[in-house]
């Protein structure tokens, strides 16, 4: 795993695909709100597209606001409490 972005209010970290583990066949990524205390893993299609929105947003050097902005739409799925980070 890796973490990849983080600011005051998100931190997103990267986990690789893992040969012979069905759960992380394709690798994931898990995104944290700081501020709520919620956090939500994704992966398969969702992990795809969100690498490639990433990738795009890059592309544009954006600031941290703007990334946050991005991550916030993911705010409505994060269900699962950060227990221990």
């Amino acid at each position: 795993m890796q973490m990849i972005y983080n600011s005051p209010n998100y931190c997103v970290v990267e986990f690789p695909p893992q040969d012979g583990h069905l759960a992380m066949k394709s690798g994931g990524y898990e995104i944290v709100d700081k501020n709520t205390q919620r956090e939500i893993y994704i992966d398969g299609e969702m992990a795809a597209s969100f690498r490639e929105h990433v990738q795009k947003l890059i592309e544009d050097e954006p600031t941290l606001d703007e990334v946050d902005e991005f991550l916030g739409q993911f705010d409505s799925l994060m269900n699962q409490p950060v227990i221990l980070h």
